[in-house]
C-alpha cells in the first residue's frame, strides 16, 4: 500500500471509564480520538450521570484530541412507527446530547434504522423508503438543530444494513453538517458473511466523504464479535486503501469487546503499515 508514512491515520479507541484508565497514557501520547462508552444505558441517562461524567473529565486532564460518545440505542429504533415511542427516543437522544455538552464531546454515534427485513421488503410497498426517512426526521429534527448549535455531529452507524447506500442517503437528507455517517467494520463484515451484503470496503466507498467515524473491529462474518483486528477475516489492507481516498478525516475508533486487546489490535494495523 503506497501511503506516505506522514499521512498514516492515527488510531482512536472506544472505552468506558475503566478502559480509559487502562489505556490513558496510550491515548494521551498521541492525543488519539476517544469515544466514551458509558452513556448509552437508560438507567444511567435517567439517573444522576454527572458524577460519572466528572470522573471521566478528570481522567481527560491534558487531553486535546477529538472526543465523542456512543449515544443511546438499546430498546428502540430511530424510525419507530409508534409516535409515542418516538417521543421516548427523542428524550434519549436529547439526554445523549446533554452528556456531549457536559463533556465537550463533538460527536455522538447513533444506530441505523435499516434492518435485514427492510432490505427485502422496502421496495415491495411503494413509499416505504420515504416513510422511514420521514419518521427519522420527526425523531431527530430538534436534536439535529441542537447539535448544529453545539458544534456536535451525530453519525449514523450501520447495524443490520445490507445496502451500504440507504443510510448514506438518510444522512444526506438532513442537509446538515450535524448528521454524517459511521461505519462499523464488524457489522459490515457480518452483513457480508451472513446476509449477502458487500465487503467492508464497499461501505467506505458508499459513504465517501460523508464518513466521519469508523468502529474498527474484526469478525468471522457470522456474529458481532468485536475481536481485535487480525483475529477475524476482514481485509484490512483494502479497507484502509478505501479510507486513504477520503478527505473527511473520519475518526478511526477501535471498538473491542476485550479492552485488554486494544493495543494488540492497534499493533496489528500498525505492523501492516496502514495506521499509527
Amino acid at each position: 500500500m503506497s501511503v506516505p508514512h506522514h499521512s498514516l491515520p492515527v488510531l482512536g479507541v472506544a472505552l468506558p471509564l475503566e478502559g480509559l484508565r487502562m489505556h490513558r497514557d496510550w491515548i494521551l501520547e498521541r492525543q488519539r480520538d476517544l469515544e466514551v462508552q458509558d452513556f448509552f444505558w437508560a438507567h444511567v441517562l435517567n439517573g444522576d450521570w454527572k458524577p460519572l461524567a466528572n470522573e471521566i473529565k478528570k481522567e481527560l486532564d491534558g487531553y486535546q484530541g477529538r472526543l465523542g460518545i456512543h449515544g443511546p440505542f438499546w430498546g428502540f429504533t430511530i424510525d419507530s412507527e409508534d409516535p409515542d415511542v418516538r417521543e421516548v427516543v427523542k428524550k434519549r437522544i436529547g439526554q445523549g446530547l446533554d452528556v456531549c455538552a457536559h463533556l465537550g464531546a463533538t460527536q455522538m454515534v447513533i444506530h441505523s434504522p435499516y434492518t435485514t427485513w427492510d432490505h427485502n421488503n422496502l421496495d415491495y410497498t411503494p413509499g416505504s423508503r420515504a416513510a422511514i426517512i420521514e419518521r427519522v426526521h420527526d425523531t431527530l429534527k430538534n436534536a439535529v438543530k441542537r447539535a448544529e448549535d453545539m458544534g456536535c455531529v451525530m453519525v449514523i452507524e450501520n447495524i443490520e444494513d445490507i445496502d451500504p447506500h440507504a443510510r448514506v442517503e438518510l444522512a444526506k437528507s438532513f442537509n446538515s453538517t450535524a448528521v454524517q455517517v459511521s461505519i462499523d467494520t464488524g457489522h459490515a463484515n457480518y452483513a457480508y458473511g451472513s446476509t449477502n451484503g458487500h465487503p467492508v470496503d464497499y461501505y467506505v466507498h458508499a459513504a465517501s466523504n460523508m464518513l466521519a467515524h469508523v468502529h474498527l473491529q474484526d469478525t468471522d462474518g457470522h456474529a458481532d464479535r468485536h475481536w481485535a483486528p487480525g483475529e477475524g477475516n476482514i481485509q484490512w489492507m483494502e479497507v484502509f486503501r478505501a479510507l486513504s481516498r477520503l478527505t473527511s478525516n473520519p475518526r478511526l475508533i477501535l471498538e473491542l469487546r476485550d479492552k485488554t486487546r486494544v493495543r494488540a489490535g492497534a499493533d496489528h494495523l500498525i505492523a501492516l503499515g496502514i495506521a499509527e
